[in-house]
């Protein structure tokens, strides 16, 4: 399982993010893939007011402010 966890360096809300996606991750085994929004500019137009967003399955399950309930319900489908 594969989880795409698009943020830049410097994004505070990512860094909180990126530890409740390993929080999370302690619960439900899944793989996470990191995407620098500035190293692609096509990403950097569709997420730069959005990031931290996480997405599986092509799916947007959350972004800005991540939490425990809503990413743990969505990857335990």
């Amino acid at each position: 399982m594969i989880v795409h966890f698009y943020t830049r360096p410097g994004c505070h809300l990512c860094e909180d993010g990126r530890m409740m996606l390993k929080l999370v991750q302690e619960d439900v085994p899944f793989q996470i893939v990191e995407h620098n929004i500035e190293e692609d500019d096509q990403l950097h137009e569709k997420f730069m007011l959005m990031i931290p967003v996480v997405e599986y399955q092509g799916e947007i399950i959350q972004y800005g402010n991540l939490d425990y309930v809503t990413l743990l319900e969505a990857l335990e489908k």
